[in-house]
């Protein structure tokens, strides 16, 4: 496909573009072949503008936030990757403990921006990789919170480009899922309602999560996180470790020794290597236990 009137629209609204860019160096579990283009969007006017020119070119577009729930296949993705760009602007802060935040910063820094502001309501989320808008897509949450607990509305850029606002009743956030996710929408910022907090607490508490997931989690491996959701009634992980499965490997791809819910690249492994471990575990848990799992991560791109 042609990606020449793409390239210059992109470049001309003052976008960072690369050419056939290594997914690999775009997720967190460090696997997957190359965008033909990866476009990161400074404003939501020029993410308007670039979607404007891929739907008229017919050029295939995915968004991604900071790919930490993400396994992108070996052949890479055809067409042009979408991204937020962090440029650093801070949130807005309002009188009524509501915040304002732009869906390409870090949710680490946002929870940071709440602690110093003396507001609770994210510690759940200090820790959690990823962005804003990425994190209210899938309602990520941790330690017993999520993001549908805080969010207010969400801003928004539809598949053609037209921005729209949702509230928290049209996001439906439930179990690491949103409205957001059938709708193809692109999160360009989101208002959140927090609540006034001691920073010392606050701050204890962040800490005292990110202590817990430093001693149970493999942080020390490439991962997406969390690989399947969680089973009504069950914990995936635990299902996975009853089943012997703690360890078990395909190529470089393992099921952490440290926590069983956990998929990890060992430091070689392919996208084809995670999802033959993904269906070997599968399958292994329904034999022993009739639960089916259902992975978290999102696959994209193409896979061999």
């Amino acid at each position: 496909m042609d990606l020449t009137n793409l390239t210059q629209v992109a470049a001309a609204q003052g976008c960072r573009i690369t050419a056939d860019a290594p997914m690999a160096a775009a997720t967190t579990f460090r696997v997957g072949g190359p965008a033909d283009l990866l476009i990161d969007l400074p404003t939501a006017d020029a993410a308007t503008a670039v979607i404007a020119c891929c739907k008229q070119e017919n050029i295939p577009w995915l968004f991604i936030g900071n790919g930490s729930n993400l396994l992108v296949g070996d052949k890479g993705i055809r067409g042009a990757v979408l991204r937020l760009a962090n440029d650093g602007a801070a949130p807005i802060l309002y009188p009524d403990h509501r915040l304002y935040a732009p869906g390409g910063m870090p949710l680490k820094r946002l929870c940071q921006f709440a602690r110093d502001n003396g507001l609770t309501g994210l510690e759940f989320a200090y820790g959690i990789p990823g962005t804003v808008g990425g994190a209210v897509y899938m309602n990520g949450g941790a330690y017993g919170g999520c993001m549908g607990d805080v969010v207010v509305s969400a801003d928004c850029l539809t598949a053609d480009g037209t921005p729209c606002t949702l509230t928290a009743a049209q996001l439906a956030m439930s179990y690491r899922h949103t409205a957001l996710m059938e709708k193809e929408l692109l999160v360009t910022g989101v208002t959140l309602q927090l609540a006034p907090g001691d920073k010392d607490t606050i701050a204890a508490t962040m800490q005292d999560l990110m202590g817990r997931r430093r001693d149970k989690q493999p942080l020390e491996y490439p991962s997406a996180g969390s690989f399947f959701k969680r089973p009504e009634g069950y914990f995936a992980g635990a299902l996975i470790e009853q089943a012997g499965l703690k360890g078990f490997s395909v190529g470089d791809a393992q099921v952490s020794e440290k926590h069983a819910g956990f998929v990890v690249n060992r430091g070689g492994a392919t996208a084809a290597d995670i999802m033959e471990l993904c269906r070997q575990v599968q399958e292994k848990v329904y034999a022993q236990f009739g639960v089916r799992l259902e992975p978290e991560v999102r696959f994209v791109g193409e896979f061999a």
